[in-house]
């Protein structure tokens, strides 16, 4: 796997593979401090280069986390994308509080601000306006004419939309000029949504796209009983879809994840798919995941069953 060069809005190369930093948030559960340097540490020794946070993700702790920890691999600063649109506010004692949305020029420039000074950077790679699905009007008055002058100030490079709904994030790239979209479960073995409206759209206005969500939170890394499915306990078609999609791996000897993290990239419009790590472990699976082969022939059954659109493989 690769990464592509720069083409579209994007002023710089998207590396084709990154790291969601929800976990290290402690999304789910709790990760501790040297777990969260080894996954860093592993990813920068597999040679991953963009890292993908937000405040919202254990409330700051990421991207702390991020600051502290992550150095520049190989003299290259790594690709940070971070997100804005909900505001931290901590209760009098430094414990985390309640988030805040807030699409005002000014809540956007003290999000990012506050970004910054937890990454311990100047600036990041991308900003994405984060879940802006119910808020039209304000991202139209105010919001995105703010993050334009952002970048218009060098304090980001790239304008995004961050969503987990491919309708909302097309109608987005339809009125704006976006750089990016990060679209979240939309687009994966279990789930073609996105291919409807959004990634057309983008292959037309030179939008960037980023998949996160390929394994459905947790499904198509292990189709078992007790898995996620989008969020919530796995239902038993969607567990018996995956089972089946499985099996079809197995079949050529590929694991189900190495399918699950390289389907996205089979479409032309998809620049970058974001994995969600906890540990160095993870990290190292993924990364060897990413690089699996996978022969023409296990993604023509896998369109047989359904879980590849055949319009990809053409």
């Amino acid at each position: 796997m690769t990464d592509s060069a720069a083409t579209g809005r994007l002023p710089f190369v998207l590396p084709r593979l990154g790291i969601g930093t929800a976990p290290l948030g402690g999304l789910f559960e709790p990760v501790g401090e040297e777990e969260a340097a080894a996954a860093l540490k592993a990813a920068t020794d597999a040679g991953i280069t963009y890292f993908d946070t937000a405040p919202r993700y254990g409330h700051g702790l990421a991207e702390q986390r991020l600051g502290r920890l992550l150095a520049p691999s190989g003299g290259t600063a790594p690709v940070i994308s971070t997100k804005t649109g909900w505001l931290l506010r901590p209760r009098p004692d430094g414990s985390p509080g309640e988030v805040i949305t807030d699409w005002t020029e000014r809540g956007i420039r003290e999000s990012l601000e506050a970004s910054l000074t937890r990454l311990g950077r100047s600036s990041v790679d991308i900003l994405y306006l984060h879940d802006p699905d119910d808020y039209p009007d304000e991202i139209r008055r105010t919001a995105y004419p703010a993050v334009r002058r952002l970048r218009d100030e060098g304090l980001i490079r790239a304008i995004g939309f961050g969503m987990n709904h491919s309708g909302p994030l097309a109608s987005y790239v339809a009125e704006f000029e976006v750089d990016v979209v990060l679209i979240a479960g939309r687009f994966s073995l279990l789930d073609h949504e996105a291919l409807t409206t959004l990634l057309p759209l983008c292959a037309t206005t030179g939008t960037a796209v980023v998949v996160g969500g390929v394994f459905n939170t947790g499904l198509l890394a292990d189709p078992s009983p007790g898995a996620m499915f989008n969020y919530r306990p796995v239902p038993a078609r969607a567990l018996e879809r995956a089972r089946q999609c499985r099996a079809l791996c197995e079949e050529y000897a590929v694991p189900l994840p190495a399918a699950a993290i390289q389907f996205p990239l089979l479409h032309p419009a998809v620049d970058s798919v974001v994995l969600g790590c906890r540990s160095a472990a993870e990290v190292a699976a993924n990364a060897a995941a990413a690089r699996f082969p996978v022969p023409d022939e296990l993604w023509q059954r896998l369109a047989g069953a359904g879980f590849v659109p055949e319009q990809l493989l053409g």
